[in-house]
């Protein structure tokens, strides 16, 4: 039940991660453009998987494991290019680093909290916080590629990193609130590793 639908849709997410960080070399206007087409039918698949999952009653192990995984390796991919490309700079920087440090914060707990039988479950205000981070994301990814005569009379990138700082605020909430409920399992001992 590995290549079900879902999961072919998740793991196009992982896939394009190439194709989408080589588009970056191009340094183009086309390139930034077919970049952002790139990633938004990736963001579009995060969605799409989840729902078919549970509508056709195809949720796996393995697509569990992978849908969190396949989004943080495509937006770390993201902020990192773009802030290698100087598309995200100066203090949006921080909104960046507080995404990926709670990111990895987050993958730690729930490894740990795998160790003694305990989900961690995404909450409503986290899914909102990933729509908002991939909708600044693709902003940003446009950035200045937009029309010039749409650049002067609409702040493209100013939008896309309120819309960073947006996420990234919700993502210490959020961040905070998965914390607050490992913690309370911190105290059951690890299960001893099998021989």
């Amino acid at each position: 039940m590995m290549l079900t639908l879902p999961n072919i849709l998740t793991l196009s997410r992982v896939a394009v991660i190439p194709l989408f960080v080589g588009l970056f070399f191009l340094e183009t206007a086309t390139g930034q453009w077919i970049a952002w087409g790139v990633f938004t039918f990736a963001a579009i698949t995060d969605f799409f998987d989840g729902y078919l999952a549970r509508a056709r009653g195809q949720l796996s192990a393995f697509g569990t494991f992978l849908d969190p995984v396949a989004d943080k390796l495509l937006v770390a991919s993201a902020l990192l290019m773009m802030v290698g490309f100087g598309q995200i700079d100066g203090l949006a920087i921080l909104p960046a680093v507080i995404i990926l440090c709670r990111e990895i914060l987050v993958s730690g707990l729930r490894e740990y909290l795998a160790g003694v039988s305990v989900g961690l479950p995404v909450s409503k205000l986290a899914k909102w916080k990933t729509t908002i981070q991939m909708v600044a994301i693709g902003i940003l990814i446009v950035g200045d590629a937009a029309h010039p005569t749409l650049s002067e009379t609409i702040p493209v990138r100013e939008i896309g990193e309120a819309g960073l700082w947006a996420a990234a605020i919700i993502t210490l909430i959020t961040g905070y609130d998965y914390i607050r409920s490992g913690l309370r399992h911190m105290d059951t001992p690890p299960a001893a590793p099998k021989q």
